[in-house]
């Protein structure tokens, strides 16, 4: 069995965000610490935004907040095939009023250029473990694939949904864990091809700097 459940949830496909601050100062240079350049991160900066936008942040391991939302859930499982995480991530970049906003406090503080220089991106993530009372632990597949073209990130998400739904992944993990001779010697890239191969899905993309 699959043991997944894919969610109503979908992107949303606007990019830019409109709608500025009512703040009239300059962001300080804390409010852009951290800048997340090939991520989904938000600056303390970028959280505001958000919330004006009515598109609030959500937590995402401990301090860091992003927006995102579930893809793939699974009832909660403690040995076997453990779905350890499956998001839909997204970044805004600016436009209108938020865009004007921002380079009049560009002026003054250079910083916030790294705000006004983003593209819209997209995400996707899907991460399912194995583990077993023998101790065996590996991922089966860990996929991520990012991008700045809505359609193309919207349409590799139609093509992975059907797929990965339908994978028993107990079957999956003990198949693979027979092949371990195979992908284990092999680094972090070269895994993630092998396993991307193994499934027949795409190959990863992902870590793309945000800024144009």
């Amino acid at each position: 069995m699959s043991y997944l459940d894919l969610t109503s949830n979908q992107f949303t496909s606007k990019g830019y965000w409109e709608r500025p601050l009512e703040c009239l100062n300059p962001p300080t240079a804390n409010e852009l610490a951290l800048f997340d350049q090939n991520g989904y991160d938000l600056t303390e900066l970028e959280q505001c935004y958000a919330e004006v936008n009515l598109t609030p942040a959500q937590p995402h391991r401990e301090h860091r907040r992003a927006l995102k939302t579930h893809w793939f859930t699974q009832p909660e499982r403690v040995e076997g095939a453990v779905l350890n995480h499956s998001l839909l991530f997204e970044r805004k970049g600016y436009a209108g009023a938020a865009l004007e906003q921002l380079e009049r406090w560009a002026q003054t503080n250079p910083l916030v250029y790294k705000i006004i220089r983003m593209r819209p991106k997209w995400g996707l993530d899907f991460s399912m473990d194995y583990v077993d009372r023998a101790g065996n632990v590996f991922e089966v597949l860990h996929w991520e694939y990012d991008g700045f073209d809505f359609d193309e990130v919207e349409t590799r998400k139609r093509q992975l949904e059907p797929k990965l739904a339908v994978i028993d992944w107990d079957d999956a993990a003990a198949s693979i864990l027979k092949l371990k001779v195979q992908w284990h010697h092999l680094d972090f890239f070269a895994q993630s091809d092998w396993k991307c191969n193994y499934f027949g899905i795409v190959k990863e993309r992902f870590k793309m700097v945000i800024w144009e």
